[in-house]
């Protein structure tokens, strides 16, 4: 939620006027895509999309956050663990394991990890260790929701690292990888998933028959709207005539960047920093500099600076940054 200084703006003109004034201010571009996506990253994710969406058909876990994981655990493939045991996800032997093992040291010399003898497999292992009971809660959310499953899986203890989660939410919107939830390539891949016009068609003929209407409000000096269900930048762009690139822009992100029920969505550029009733922030599970940075309506880049910081930093679990 905003600040309770928020109120209804009842009159389109005033939207109108403030998207004609907002073509004269240049833009600083700084969303998610432009956080050094790395060419060996890219190279992991094209390798084994196709598994991580196979592996969501059979479990119903998120493509998006299967890949996150193997990402963050293996380096994109590059670990020994991976290049040569095949062990994408960092699962070690535990009790009920019968199969091939290694040792390496992590928590504690010698530990014993699981060996497989192809990576299919591991990703195979991986989703059926996530069905144990301790995970269960977990398929209670959506499997489009990555934030709810990344945030889960740290309080559920997969990983002791307490950025754990905002880690993998990191991967998922600088990589894009919420589209392989909706069976889709990335946009960086140039091609596309097979079946995906057939299902892009059918979602923008359900939004076209949606119908759905927005009341604007005004907080932090700031227009903006609230994300409804089945929201995307198209269809609020198609809404409040504005290009869905433009939108896009304003709130630091790719235009197909998943909107969810809920999410505040700029209808002009954001602030610089934040207003002076906020100073700083301590960071949550569950948090990225993505949605901070809308939280307090301050531009991506800006957000970065202010606390200097590069792309490469994951916000952790009581840090403190500064927003103004």
């Amino acid at each position: 939620m905003l600040s309770s200084d928020n109120y209804p703006i009842q009159m389109r003109a005033k939207i109108l006027q403030v998207f004609f004034v907002s073509l004269f201010l240049c833009f600083g571009i700084f969303s998610a895509v432009a956080q050094g996506r790395n060419r060996t990253y890219e190279a992991y994710v094209k390798q084994y999309a196709d598994e991580a969406i196979r592996q969501m058909s059979r479990y119903n876990i998120p493509a998006s956050i299967t890949m996150a994981q193997a990402l963050v655990e293996t380096g994109a493939g590059a670990s020994t663990l991976a290049s040569v045991h095949n062990n994408h996800f960092g699962i070690k032997c535990h009790r009920s394991w019968t199969g091939k093992r290694t040792y390496r040291t992590d928590d504690a010399p010698d530990e014993c990890f699981r060996s497989y003898s192809h990576s299919r497999e591991s990703y195979e292992d991986h989703s059926r260790f996530l069905l144990q009971p301790r995970y269960r809660s977990l398929f209670d959310l959506r499997r489009d929701d990555y934030r709810g499953w990344a945030t889960g899986l740290q309080r559920c203890g997969y990983a002791t690292n307490r950025g754990y989660a905002n880690l993998l939410i990191k991967m998922v919107e600088v990589y894009e990888l919420y589209a392989l939830d909706r069976e889709r390539y990335p946009s960086w891949f140039n091609k596309s998933y097979p079946g995906t016009t057939a299902k892009a068609a059918q979602e923008t003929k359900q939004k076209a028959q949606s119908g759905l209407k927005h009341e604007a409000y005004f907080s932090y000096g700031l227009l903006y709207i609230v994300a409804k269900a089945g929201d995307t930048f198209d269809s609020l762009a198609e809404e409040f005539d504005i290009s869905a690139s433009r939108l896009a822009r304003y709130n630091d992100a790719p235009t197909d960047f998943p909107l969810e029920k809920g999410d505040v969505v700029y209808l002009e550029k954001k602030n610089s920093r934040s207003v002076s009733k906020y100073t700083r922030h301590v960071v949550r599970v569950g948090d990225s500099m993505h949605s901070i940075s809308q939280r307090y309506g301050i531009r991506l880049k800006n957000l970065y600076k202010l606390n200097d910081k590069d792309g490469e930093y994951i916000p952790q679990e009581g840090d403190v940054l500064r927003l103004r």
